[in-house]
């Protein structure tokens, strides 16, 4: 399938930076190897690396090399990985496993897995600054302020605060989930696309498109991963299936059923599509084919 080529390929191009470039940065500054350990075990663990794709997929299509976006691409994985660390922490998620193997807290223990998270978090800031000066200041500066309310409070931090709330709770509404996903899950994806943009200095309207994309892929992405909880295999998912439903989570599936779940999931696929519709290129069509392959994939 040709988008998970090309998927794989932005993937590369960030698993590469993660692994030689940014790897080189941390035992350059003295980062105990205590740290570093459980920092690359979750970092350099696999995956997607959906949010750094996303990232250089839009700074191309706008006219941007993604070499010249790769710092700052790819330290969206940091980011990423760090909520996964804390995720599955006891005191939050309580998931022994991640991308087939023990979650980071499982090889190395809590409190090693809260201070790499920490670090992952704090390193993603000073790498995404490292894409000036090949990119001009001030759009560097209107990235990492979007980065970085899509980390914080009013984004992931504070959808997963939410999701701890709705947990368990008789009640919530398909509407309050669908805002806390839209914080804890979406707000990356969003932030991911609406950077690439504004990295490539493109025009307003084509940012508001970005994020436009951003946020129905992502709404598109958590309601199918909410229905591979429930029909998945931990073989090929990599991490425990039932596991929402073990712990009293409200999910789209819970409150809509699978088959109302999967026609919400394909509505949000065909309005990302839509957002980026005017324009071409390959990096265009990985866009909207990407859109419907994360409500058809099986991992």
């Amino acid at each position: 399938m040709w988008v998970k080529e090309k998927l794989a390929g932005y993937a590369a191009m960030a698993a590469d930076y993660l692994r030689d470039r940014f790897g080189r940065r941390l035992r350059e500054a003295g980062t105990p190897d205590s740290l570093t350990a459980p920092m690359e075990y979750s970092l350099l663990a696999g995956g997607k690396r959906l949010r750094p794709a996303l990232c250089l997929a839009f700074a191309e299509m706008h006219g941007t090399s993604p070499k010249t976006v790769l710092p700052f691409a790819a330290a969206f994985e940091l980011i990423h990985t760090y909520s996964l660390i804390h995720d599955d922490l006891p005191a939050m998620d309580d998931d022994d496993l991640r991308r087939g193997r023990p979650s980071c807290h499982k090889a190395y223990g809590e409190a090693q897995a809260i201070l790499a998270g920490d670090a992952l978090l704090t390193e993603a800031f000073g790498v995404m600054a490292e894409t000036a000066p090949a990119v001009p200041e001030k759009a560097v500066l209107a990235a990492l302020a979007e980065a970085a309310f899509a980390a914080g409070s009013a984004g992931m931090v504070g959808g997963q605060m939410l999701d701890m709330d709705y947990t368990g709770r008789d009640g919530v509404t398909l509407a309050q989930v669908a805002a806390m996903q839209a914080k804890k899950t979406g707000a990356l994806i969003r932030a991911a696309c609406v950077c690439g943009a504004v990295l490539a200095q493109a025009a307003p309207e084509d940012v508001d498109r970005a994020a436009r994309y951003g946020a129905a892929l992502g709404a598109a992405f958590q309601i199918a991963d909410d229905i591979l909880d429930v029909t998945g295999d931990e073989k090929t998912l990599g991490k425990p299936v039932g596991s929402d439903q073990a712990m009293g989570k409200n999910t789209f599936p819970s409150l809509a059923g699978l088959d109302k779940s999967r026609e919400m999931a394909l509505a949000e696929a065909e309005a990302a599509v839509a957002a980026v519709s005017g324009h071409d290129g390959e990096a265009a069509r990985f866009l909207r084919e990407l859109a419907r392959y994360v409500v058809t994939r099986a991992a």
